[in-house]
């Protein structure tokens, strides 16, 4: 079993960066595929990068300005958004699972409790 535990959002400006973490408890991710997802209001969740150390995936609307990163010795893994945007208030989600396709489908095995991102124009 591997726990999940978001943190770092708020709310912040237009063209402001935010860092967000996912602190792992209960197995190490290194053994895992980890993503970020977000789901604005009325929206359907939004994949938006996945690693599993070998590979590293983001969407169109993120690359560039989004970097996904892991730091195994304090087992959390990070979301650093720069350049945001208003349209990337969502609530964010961490996830993790044995396949990396498993996050492209939207189908991890655990999920984080999610954090709210607010940019405001």
């Amino acid at each position: 079993q591997v726990q999940l535990v978001e943190s770092g959002g708020r709310l912040v400006l237009a063209g402001d960066s935010l860092k967000l973490s996912c602190a792992a408890s209960g197995r190490s991710l290194a053994n895992y595929a980890t993503g970020w997802f977000r789901q604005a209001p009325g929206k359907e969740r939004e994949f938006l990068t996945a690693t599993n150390g070998y590979i590293t995936e983001y969407v169109d609307s993120v690359k560039g300005r989004f970097t996904i990163s892991r730091d195994y010795a304090e087992n959390t893994l990070y979301l650093q958004m720069n350049s945001l945007k208003p349209e990337d208030t969502a609530v964010y989600y961490c996830a993790a699972s044995v396949r990396i396709q498993s996050i492209r489908d939207a189908k991890p095995t655990y999920w984080g409790q999610g954090t709210q991102v607010t940019v405001s124009s």
